[in-house]
């Protein structure tokens, strides 16, 4: 069957990589499924949407901590442009702490920061070609703290890569010289999750991108779980469903999607 959706990724300026990490473009082709699975995300996302008559909106995607599947999606949208926003971008950008975007989806003109009313009013006029070129422009000047580099560094760390496990939070507080009190502050405040959150979403996003790599046992002890059954009750708890169901298609009943919260 033929994909329904083009995907793209579009480069970043240098000069906006302190704010965005990634710039995402996706299309709709052909017809599309009948329901959608959101998987738990770590990320803040600005997502810029344009329907079938033109008419656009700009939204402001929080993390999300618990899987979601939807149906009645709204067909109406014809192609949608997501910006992941860096480590401890949201408040200076957007006014607000990133815990405040937890399973929120919020017009991004209802934010209170200056920053983030220009960017509502600016990316939605913006066609796909113009974006790259103008962001540099829309954007503050970049802002290096040691804040932001000290969260950088615990977020990589307790990130999972195909050739080592995160490490325990523990480890990565005392690495960094802080206590374990300040880097649960400094996720809440710049990723909007506990750092025990973070890496357990991590882990389990891992799990869905390299499920067919390799046999469960070895899966799970690549990915830093006790064991197997360690990984499937993680594995439940945040997608709904064991990895078997789940990979097989036994998915939890979809529910309608629901419109933005506003402040």
């Amino acid at each position: 069957m033929t994909n329904a959706l083009a995907e793209q990724a579009l480069t970043v300026p240098d000069r906006a990589r302190p704010w965005i990490s990634d710039i995402e473009s996706t299309r709709v082709t052909g017809p599309l499924p009948g329901s959608f699975t959101h998987a738990p995300d770590t990320a803040t996302r600005v997502v810029v949407r344009v329907e079938a008559d033109g008419r656009r909106d700009t939204l402001v995607v929080g993390p999300r901590t618990r899987a979601t599947y939807h149906t009645d999606a709204d067909r109406r949208v014809t192609s949608c442009t997501r910006l992941r926003l860096g480590p401890g971008a949201a408040r200076p950008l957007l006014g607000v702490a990133a815990v405040e975007l937890v399973g929120r989806a919020v017009p991004l003109r209802e934010l209170p920061s200056g920053t983030a009313r220009r960017l509502a009013r600016e990316l939605a006029a913006l066609d796909e070609e113009e974006f790259t070129a103008r962001l540099t422009e829309l954007l503050p000047p970049p802002a290096d703290t040691t804040r932001t580099r000290l969260l950088r560094s615990a977020m990589a760390a307790l990130s999972t890569h195909r050739d080592r496990a995160p490490a325990a939070v523990q480890d990565v507080a005392r690495e960094l010289s802080v206590s374990e009190r300040q880097l649960r502050n400094l996720f809440t405040e710049g990723v909007g999750l506990s750092p025990k959150h973070f890496a357990r979403i991590d882990r389990v996003r891992h799990v869905l991108t390299h499920a067919a790599d390799a046999p469960w046992a070895e899966l799970a002890a690549a990915t830093g779980y006790y064991d197997q059954s360690h990984m499937t009750a993680d594995f439940r708890t945040l997608m709904g469903v064991p990895p078997r169901a789940y990979f097989t298609g036994r998915l939890p009943r979809a529910t309608p999607c629901e419109a933005p919260a506003s402040r």
